[in-house]
């Protein structure tokens, strides 16, 4: 949620984009320098001032808001029951990945058999949870960090476990840009960290290239799923036959 703390941030980094002083501000809504600069340091403005500011910045409050809540941090990660919200409906969990990959509301209707009224009502949805911010005209803003990661023993990838895994590594990984290599090894438990965070870079890579992308035709693009791991494990049946 956006604090007033976060609207006098905004409101700062607008009058240093404009080369204007706390001076000049004053001057503007015809208060004294020192007042000026004990309204932001308290927070405490009503939202005329606010309003009277907007106008002295010749921005729009809108423009404004806008910017405050572009600025919120982005969430790694959702809660357990967020999760739940998500999993609880197919279509739902269908969208929730869609917008994850950006997708608008128009490439889904054409994608998928679901109608716009369908997909409009489920982006509300996840604007409720909290995973996007639902605009105008049925766009979105993710509220979700390139970085996000569902929780590892949360319900999404519980769902992942019980009901994609096997059909996701049920196929030949064979076709022209796939490709699967399992590694074993022994390594220092030191090293182990920085291996994890060369596989989070390759995500992170793996995210920016389908940004990039998004203005490529569609007959340019294909869908593909990149699945990540690395962890300290033995195949059960290998367990069994330790001394």
């Amino acid at each position: 949620m956006s604090t007033t703390a976060d609207l006098v941030a905004a409101v700062k980094k607008e009058l240093k984009a404009a080369q204007m002083t706390y001076a000049d501000l004053a001057r503007a809504l015809g208060m004294a320098e020192s007042s000026v600069k004990r309204m932001l340091a308290k927070g405490d403005m009503p939202l005329s001032r606010v309003d009277a500011i907007c106008r002295a910045l010749k921005l729009d409050f809108a423009e404004l808001a806008r910017r405050v809540a572009d600025a919120q941090p982005l969430l790694k990660e959702l809660t357990a029951e967020q999760e739940r919200a998500v999993v609880q409906d197919e279509k739902l969990l269908l969208v929730a990945i869609n917008v994850l990959s950006g997708w608008t509301l128009e490439q889904m209707t054409a994608a998928y058999r679901l109608t716009e009224a369908e997909v409009v009502k489920t982006l509300a949805q996840l604007d409720r949870i909290g995973i996007i911010e639902l605009k105008p005209l049925n766009r979105y803003r993710l509220k979700v960090a390139k970085t996000f990661r569902w929780r590892p023993h949360g319900p999404v990838m519980q769902y992942f476990r019980e009901h994609v895994v096997l059909d996701y590594f049920g196929g030949g990984f064979d076709g022209g840009g796939e490709h699967l290599q399992l590694v074993h090894g022994t390594i220092s438990r030191a090293l182990a960290p920085a291996f994890a965070e060369r596989l989070q870079r390759l995500a992170q890579d793996f995210a920016q290239q389908h940004q990039t992308d998004q203005k490529l035709k569609a007959t340019e693009v294909e869908g593909y799923t990149l699945v990540l791991a690395m962890r300290c494990w033995e195949f059960a049946a290998f367990t069994r036959l330790r001394r």
